[in-house]
């Protein structure tokens, strides 16, 4: 079974204090549908087209505990939070099996 990951990357952040709040409930949320930080960094090196944008990828067992967990009561949660305090580029995606 291929896994899930969320990819995002933060176009900008208007709002660093609600961005925190949402760490502080979107983190254990995402560590109990079973994802795992693969990748949590402020600043990038960008090539060809990309830009210096802080970046986050997680990793699931599946993509449909990624889906699962993007769904559930507790990231909604903290997404509720995070409101409009940044713009970004969020996606599930299936990992090559």
């Amino acid at each position: 079974m291929a896994k899930g990951y969320w990819v995002t990357a933060y176009r900008s952040v208007s709002d660093p204090d609600k961005l925190a709040a949402y760490g502080a409930l979107a983190g254990p949320a995402i560590t109990a549908g079973g994802g795992r930080f693969l990748v949590r960094a402020p600043h990038a090196t960008p090539h060809d087209a990309g830009l210096d944008q802080r970046t986050v990828v997680v990793e699931f067992d599946s993509l449909e505990a990624a889906k699962a967990t993007h769904d559930s009561e507790a990231y909604q949660a903290a997404l509720a939070v995070l409101g409009d305090a940044v713009e970004r580029d969020f996606r599930i995606v299936e990992g090559v099996a």
